[in-house]
């Protein structure tokens, strides 16, 4: 296995820059200025990568993800590891399952867990009444009353697409 220093890197760079301006030229003359210049920007790139230190950290990189691979698949603690993981996912699937699911149905006490109306139909301490229908609400904020069709409503949406020229 060469190491990163038993490969001259500024050649080599160097040289996939040099490859990719000439067939940036090639790009240019054919497909004109916009691939000419895309080409150019790439080209630059294995020069920049080399002359920032990135090509350094890419085989770090590399070597770090070769290793693990390497050791994990040759380890039983490992695959133990993966086992456990998969047994901690089944235990977060099912412990959302068991959330969603509602409480069973009401006990002696005549409480059922929820925050609702009690069976007689009043609020239990700390809930909230039911809201009002939603067209009343809609009709008394309009300040219309409750015997209005909806055609009307519908009627002043067309007026004013109409006025914007929507049909």
């Amino acid at each position: 296995m060469s190491t990163y220093s038993q490969i001259a890197w500024l050649p080599l760079c160097g040289g996939l820059t040099g490859l990719g301006l000439v067939v940036t030229w090639f790009a240019f003359r054919r497909r004109g200025f916009r691939a000419g210049l895309r080409g150019v920007a790439w080209s630059l790139l294995p020069l920049a990568a080399y002359l920032t230190g990135a090509i350094e950290m890419i085989w770090k990189i590399g070597v770090a993800i070769g290793d693990f691979g390497t050791s994990f698949i040759f380890s039983p603690e490992k695959w133990v590891g993966v086992v456990v993981t998969g047994i901690a996912l089944v235990a977060f699937v099912a412990s959302g399952m068991l959330r969603r699911t509602r409480p069973g149905k009401a006990g002696k006490d005549g409480k059922d867990g929820t925050d609702g109306p009690a069976r007689d139909g009043k609020p239990k301490d700390g809930a909230k009444a039911a809201p009002a229908r939603k067209g009343k609400a809609i009709a008394a904020r309009s300040g219309a009353t409750a015997g209005l069709d909806d055609d009307d409503d519908f009627s002043e949406v067309e007026k004013i697409l109409r006025s914007r020229g929507i049909s």
